[in-house]
């Protein structure tokens, strides 16, 4: 895979920028946007960015730094998932909080924002103490942030735990958007500042990249991966007026920040730096295009990962997770982007295959599906059903004997061994359809490996699809999702829904 991304020079630059801002204050409240420890979507639009840059950067602040995890109440209580991952928030948290710690990172504690007593963020906050972390539970303040004058009161901040730290930089990170990091951050400022402190506050940011143009790729891949929240970017009215310079932000933030301003001009005496914040940008440290070493490269980067949002909230629609209208955002960023679906090779290829198997005609039931695999070095792999495999499993054998050099004719796995697994499927568990999804068909194939070295050097290739492009003509089973999110492949899938008759 081809790199536009300086991962190296971006890390060091972005440390830096960290540790300018932390000398400002006595102590300083770092907002971590985005995901802590691997963020996927950054290695997708910057081909060259390490999926854990911000784990690497944390290690280097490590020894002045300690970090709060957030989570909120109400996503305990309506069981928010992370659907990449097929986890709850609250085992999403419990697994980050033990990543962390095996990274040597410390954590200070977690905070449960906007408690209000509910069961499960109840049998949360038990479960969390009954595991050795230290718990504090934030209150709802009415109001927040509009009515000002009573956030920052006794009334508002003053009800909130004011945390104890021990280090001058606090990585402020949660289990996703909506998580109440920035209100802990401002409520520990009011409880420090009050005590004689000089604590500051700044977000770490990687998108938006403000120093890009508002339409860049890059840029509009984070609308479209934010399209579900109804975000969108614009240009920093705030930052144009004070400085001349057009920077890119997001509509929350620009929408947010006279409030923002106001609260910590009423917390921080005039002397803080944070009271010289005359924008949005200014709170941010980002410094993500440094990184950037060829721009053709992160353009077409950025392209591909809008196409995969698109696909993405089309299977969500499907199934009742996203509404109509983010599909209609999606239409527009699309459009703003230049792209359609068949820019995704592995689009047009996948379809193709399908079409050839619904002309002939001879394949069963949910067997008229393609699957097509592009490597990293750009040669496209197909699969289709067949009577002992699903498309995917197919594809997926096709592309690691491409890349052991095993000539199409050779079986990897005998049809003897296959009909076997087919036979006990049907007969012992009762299933209708017998086809090998790829989770049965990888297990096979590593039972293969004790006789086979055939199989067995086709298995070691197998670690080599990692971030490789997957289109699917169909929902996939559960036994080939779960195989390719073991795989970690950039997967796309068709559905079929009522705009499209439109």
């Amino acid at each position: 895979m081809n790199k536009g991304f300086d991962n190296e020079k971006y890390s060091d630059a972005q440390v830096s920028a960290i540790l300018d801002r932390v000398d400002k204050f006595s102590k300083m409240y770092l907002e971590f946007g985005g995901k802590i420890l691997t963020d996927y979507h950054a290695a997708r639009v910057l081909p060259g960015y390490e999926y854990d840059a911000k784990t690497r950067m944390l290690k280097q602040l490590k020894d002045n730094s300690e970090l709060i995890y957030c989570i909120c109440a109400k996503d305990l209580q309506r069981g928010r998932m992370r659907y990449d991952l097929g986890l709850s928030y609250d085992a999403l948290a419990i697994k980050e909080l033990c990543d962390i710690r095996k990274q040597g990172l410390r954590i200070n504690s977690v905070v449960i924002t906007r408690f209000e007593g509910g069961v499960a963020a109840k049998r949360f906050k038990t479960k969390l103490k009954n595991i050795g972390e230290t718990v504090y539970l934030g209150k709802e303040i009415p109001g927040y942030p509009k009515a000002i004058n009573k956030v920052v009161s006794e009334e508002g901040y003053g009800i909130q735990p004011h945390i104890e730290t021990k280090r001058p930089l606090v990585i402020v990170t949660g289990a996703g958007g909506g998580s109440g990091k920035m209100s802990v951050c401002l409520s520990q400022l009011y409880h420090d500042n009050k005590n004689g402190g000089n604590a500051g506050y700044a977000k770490f940011e990687t998108f938006p990249i403000w120093d890009l143009p508002l339409s860049h790729p890059v840029n509009l891949a984070y609308e479209a991966a934010t399209a579900d929240l109804g975000d969108y970017n614009l240009i920093d009215p705030y930052h144009k007026e004070a400085y001349g310079i057009k920077a890119v932000n997001y509509n929350r933030d620009i929408e947010n920040f006279e409030i923002m301003k106001t609260i910590m001009e009423k917390i921080v005496t005039e002397d803080n730096y944070v009271a010289q914040y005359k924008s949005p940008t200014d709170m941010g440290v980002n410094m993500a295009k440094i990184g950037i070493s060829d721009n053709d490269i992160v353009c077409e980067a950025g392209k591909q990962e809008i196409i995969r949002r698109y696909f993405r909230y089309r299977r969500e629609f499907y199934e009742g997770i996203e509404p109509a209208k983010t599909l209609d955002r999606m239409a527009e960023i699309m459009k703003k982007a230049g792209v359609t679906e068949n820019d995704r090779k592995v689009v047009v290829e996948a379809r193709r295959v399908r079409n050839e198997a619904q002309q002939k005609k001879k394949s069963s039931y949910g067997h008229f599906k393609g699957a097509a695999i592009q490597l990293h070095d750009g040669t496209i792999i197909t699969g289709k059903g067949s009577n002992v495999l699903y498309a995917v499993p197919a594809a997926v054998l096709n592309a690691i004997k491409h890349m052991s050099r095993v000539p199409d004719d050779i079986l990897l796995l005998p049809e003897s061994v296959l009909v076997s697994v087919q036979k006990m499927k049907q007969d012992v568990l009762g299933l209708k359809y017998e086809c090998l999804d790829l989770e049965e068909t990888l297990i096979t194939l590593a039972l293969s490996t004790a006789t086979n070295p055939v199989a067995d050097r086709c298995m070691k290739n197998l670690s080599k699809l990692k971030n490789c492009e997957m289109h699917i003509t169909a929902l996939l089973c559960s036994g080939d999702e779960a195989g390719l999110r073991k795989l970690m492949m950039n997967v796309t899938v068709d559905v079929k829904i009522p705009q499209d008759n439109k």
